[in-house]
């Protein structure tokens, strides 16, 4: 099988996907974290699991982009 050429068009591409999915992370760990805050703050009646629930979906968004992208592959 012949190897294809890589044209430089695929590297902008690759970065543009990775420029657009890394805020995708952190901005849908924040809504989805920060909205089961909500609900369970709503439910309970404890304003301070809305602050969690954000921090909980910046850790794990953090987390995720960081086992996708941060990792050198060996």
């Amino acid at each position: 099988m012949s190897e294809q050429k890589r044209r430089p068009e695929e590297g902008q591409r690759e970065f543009a996907d990775v420029a657009w999915s890394v805020p995708s992370y952190l901005l849908s760990g924040m809504i989805i974290w920060g909205g089961i805050g909500w609900l369970l703050s709503w439910w309970t009646g404890w304003p301070w699991l809305i602050p969690i629930g954000l921090i909980i979906g910046v850790a794990l968004a953090v987390y995720l982009v960081y086992v996708q992208y941060g990792r050198h592959s060996s």
